[in-house]
């Protein structure tokens, strides 16, 4: 049974192996995947964090945050990680669930993806299946580790 929470700053321990083989792949996150332990947590634990925990395992997180400050701030950003070997489980469907339902009750409007990579196929079905569309398509965004530049999605659903 999955079980998501909001995340610690203890939690960080058992957030990093998944933070850095999915981010060290190169194949669906924008950041460097050669970030270090420091830097990624400054990255990832900046915003309200969440686990997804089997048992007292860490099988996925996500980060919730303002996609942009000021007046732009009732428009939320996530971003969600699932532990490779644990995919196709429901284990991010469970987070993002969790995650929209806690934005909406804190009061964003609507959630924006800035960057769905289009190869990424298994997120865009998710959030496809979430109510989110793609309003926009950025040609070679991603510099993906094995196929070169793909096109990114700008993915929005309102709350």
């Amino acid at each position: 049974m999955i079980t998501v929470r909001l995340a610690d700053a203890a939690d960080w321990e058992r957030i990093w192996p998944i933070w850095h083989g999915v981010v060290a792949a190169g194949t669906t996150y924008m950041w460097d995947p050669a970030t270090r332990y420091e830097q990624a947590r400054a990255l990832w634990m900046s915003g309200e964090v969440f686990v997804a925990v089997e048992g007292d395992e860490v099988v996925g997180t996500a980060l919730l945050k303002p996609n942009q400050p000021g007046l732009g701030d009732h428009v939320a950003n996530a971003g969600f990680m699932v532990d490779p070997s644990r995919a196709g489980r429901g284990i991010g469907r469970a987070l993002a669930t969790a995650v929209l339902d806690h934005a909406r009750s804190g009061g964003y409007t609507g959630m924006q993806f800035n960057a769905v990579i289009s190869t990424n196929t298994g997120a865009v079905a998710l959030w496809r299946s979430l109510g989110f569309e793609v309003v926009a398509t950025i040609p070679g965004g991603f510099r993906h580790a094995t196929l070169g530049r793909v096109p990114i999605h700008i993915m929005y659903r309102d709350l």
